[in-house]
């Protein structure tokens, strides 16, 4: 009975920064209350008083820190220590609330700040989104801790791909020394003053949102930091909406880039103990959209999320006040309150998600090397444009209406596209050249995982669980060259790499471990793996394994269906070497615990459906629907219980819309205890021992339906919040 379990297991929790209500009681195992002010100690007693283990979230970057910014901590302002583009600007979170450079002070700012939550008592605290905006890195502040860092006068980022490069690589070194400097303090705090030991956590969007959004965060680097316990990968549908480019087509791809972040995220912590949460959101951060995207997309994110099965514990919902109590689309005369039939789903999931299991993930053995060091090089300086076109230097935005244009017409149906449009295009938030090389296998069905690049050298046998390799250094550098070494030892010992890359991108030229011996990182790794490519495309063998090589920029392989194609043909020539074959599918299924999970995909390699026999209940259904067999068109997907995995189970929790703190069977009747939030229409699905006859919910009749092929009773009332006893008889 994997639904029932102690809150002190803390696998599901949400984030709140309003006061407790009786529709947001959403039966997590902790609540995290969000930020440090005068109503703290209120919520969290309140939060206390209902069951929830108790943590405090508060932002790392912004928040409400005015006593700070204008003297009132310490006598002196601080407004300097906003960041601030080439232009002068500050770059704000909101009015009065500025993105900061965190400086030594700040971090002590902060510190002091969050011993009141270690007063309250609280069991964790997180510290979320440590994030440097790319385009930022002139504040007065920044210049001092480039002085400090480099032992050399500030340069603007903006006048080489040098000075952009380190003033970079400062901003995730800044992020880390905070992260590091305030944790460390807390926990001796909590240690000396109260005798127990304070977690420690970083919720923070995926690397690959990250490099979509132009902002620099010590993603891999927290692994480096021996007070962090974990992180939340804020992953949703804001930020897997983002759009892309595959097969010369510019779209929202929610899917499969939910897929790729929250398998990036799940590296941070792989082998390592620490904890990962998984963030789902049932909206998002942006107000404009209907309550039928919202859903659509929740469901896209959560079965994303499914798909890696080494991690089972989620953050189930932030803001449950915004998702509740308020109407969508915002500022629209037809907004709506959430409909009853998306809470009572909503519900149900944040039950359902902590009865995952987690299992090994062996069908998924292709990886695509990904890095911090992708966030350093995300826009080029003004000495790569002509003098026309400097004028969107430094605000290249995919979105921009003009520039997709171009990008279509320019440069999707040229051989030899312009260099510098060619820049804007690798430059702009799409990220062509990772997901060109993702997008074309997971489109056909490989489950292809990001790969953090410098755990190759963090830890020894990194990269044993993959079969095959792709990376590629036009996007990204290596900050070491035994990057390189441990690499190619892998292809060595069996692997198979697949390099694509040309040379072209400027930021090869910054000055590193490299200049001056090798013309780019890319050549010092052939050589580790002892082989001299002469041709455009080459495949070597490597010890037990393979190298392939293949001298072109990788973001060409969205430019149209062919490339995308090729792409795959290659990986295949790629797998024959060793005598495997690439099975290529319009779907990603998995059997998890009880659970199928399933997704089936548009634009793949090709559009038919995919057919599950069997006896199942839809998860996504409100009322937990019992299906006979199952049929999954392109776009759609399903979070299924599969019934021949609980056959011998004669009593247990098929779904529930509440959650269920113990179940028993005695004198004839079932008797369950459980807990909802308020007013939304709840189910609970049990196998039951028995035909029942009659089922009641606090000593009242209730609706009652039994299913034979299932052995299933299905109760539905109406949820007030509090604790209730379900009977049936």
């Amino acid at each position: 009975m994997a639904f029932i379990r102690d809150k002190k297991e803390e696998l599901t929790g949400f984030q709140n920064g309003a006061m407790p209500g009786e529709m947001t009681d959403c039966q997590s195992d902790f609540a995290m209350v969000y930020r440090v002010d005068d109503s703290t100690p209120e919520r969290i007693a309140k939060y206390r008083e209902w069951g929830y283990v108790i943590h405090l979230m508060t932002g790392i970057a912004w928040g409400h820190y005015q006593d700070y910014l204008y003297g009132k901590w310490d006598g002196r302002e601080h407004w300097d220590e906003a960041q601030t583009d080439r232009f002068g600007n500050q770059i704000l979170h909101n009015r009065d609330i500025p993105y900061m450079v965190p400086t030594v002070s700040f971090c002590d700012y902060l510190t002091e700040k969050l011993k009141i939550a270690v007063d309250l008592g609280v069991e964790a605290i997180h510290v979320e989104e440590p994030e440097f905006w790319d385009r930022g890195g002139y504040s007065e502040a920044f210049k001092r801790e480039y002085r400090l860092y480099y032992r050399e006068d500030w340069k603007a980022p903006h006048e080489s791909v040098d000075a952009k490069y380190k003033c970079s690589k400062l901003k995730a070194y800044l992020y880390t020394r905070a992260i590091d400097r305030i944790s460390s303090a807390l926990k001796e705090y909590a240690m000396i003053k109260y005798g127990r030991a304070l977690r420690f956590y970083v919720p923070t969007h995926s690397l690959v949102n990250y490099t979509q959004w132009k902002i620099v965060s010590p993603e891999g680097k927290l692994a480096d930091i021996p007070a962090v316990d974990g992180c939340i990968a804020q992953v949703w549908t804001g930020t897997s909406r983002e759009r892309n480019w595959y097969n010369g087509r510019f779209a929202e791809r929610t899917f499969e880039t939910a897929f790729l972040e929250y398998g990036v995220m799940q590296e941070l912590v792989k082998g390592t103990g620490r904890t990962m949460w998984f963030l789902n959101d049932p909206i998002e951060d942006n107000p404009i959209f209907d309550w039928t995207d919202y859903r659509e997309n929740y469901l896209r994110t959560i079965t994303a999320s499914l798909l890696h099965p080494l991690v089972n514990q989620y953050e189930i919902c932030p803001w449950p006040n915004r998702v509740f109590y308020e109407k969508y689309p915002k500022g629209r005369d037809d907004a709506q309150p959430i409909p009853p039939e998306y809470a009572t789903i909503l519900n149900n999931m944040f039950q359902t998600l902590g009865s995952m299991e987690t299992r090994g993930d062996a069908n998924i053995r292709v990886g695509i090397l990904a890095g911090d060091c992708q966030l350093y090089q995300r826009e080029y300086p003004d000495c790569e444009f002509s003098e026309a076109v400097k004028e969107r230097v430094g605000t290249v935005l995919v979105e921009d209406d003009a520039l997709v244009k171009r990008f279509e017409t320019e440069l999707m149906k040229t051989d030899a596209p312009d260099r510098e449009l060619m820049l804007k295009f690798m430059a702009s938030n799409a990220f062509p050249a990772f997901f060109s090389l993702a997008m074309p296998l997971l489109k056909a069905g490989v489950p292809v995982r990001p790969v953090l690049l410098d755990n190759a050298r963090r830890y020894v046998g990194y990269l044993d669980d993959y079969d095959v390799l792709l990376m590629s250094y036009e996007y990204m550098k290596p900050d070491y060259p035994d990057i390189n070494a441990a690499i190619a030892e892998w292809v060595r010992r069996g692997g198979q790499l697949i390099y694509v890359g040309d040379g072209f991108d400027p930021f090869h030229g910054i000055r590193s471990w490299w200049t001056g011996k090798y013309p780019t990182a890319a050549e010092h790794l052939y050589e580790m793996l002892g082989v001299a490519p002469e041709k455009e495309k080459e495949i070597f063998g490597c010890g037990k394994g393979t190298a392939a090589i293949w001298r072109i920029n990788p973001s060409v392989f969205s430019f149209s269906k062919e490339n995308g194609e090729a792409l795959r043909e290659f990986f295949a020539e790629v797998l024959a070497k060793q005598g495997k074959t690439a099975e290529y599918r319009n779907y990603l299924l998995m059997e998890r615990g009880n659970y199928t999970v399933a997704a089936v995909m548009d634009e793949s390699v090709s559009d038919g459906p995919l057919t599950l026999d069997g006896l199942y209940t839809d998860m996504y259904a409100p009322d937990f629907a019992v299906l006979h067999g199952v049929t999954l068109r392109p776009g759609e997907n399903k979070l299924l219980l599969n019934y021949e995995r609980i056959k011998n189970e004669t009593l247990c929790v098929v779904g529930t819309s509440v959650r269920v703190n113990a179940l028993e069977e005695a004198d004839g009747a079932v008797v369950a205890s459980v807990r909802g939030a308020a007013d939304f229409r709840a189910y609970v699905r049990l196998r039951v021992p028995f035909v029942p006859s009659s089922a009641e919910i606090d000593g009242k009749p209730c609706e009652l339906s039994y299913d034979e092929d299932t052995r299933t009773a299905l109760v539905r009332f109406e949820s007030v919040m509090g604790e209730r006893e379900i009977v049936i008889r």
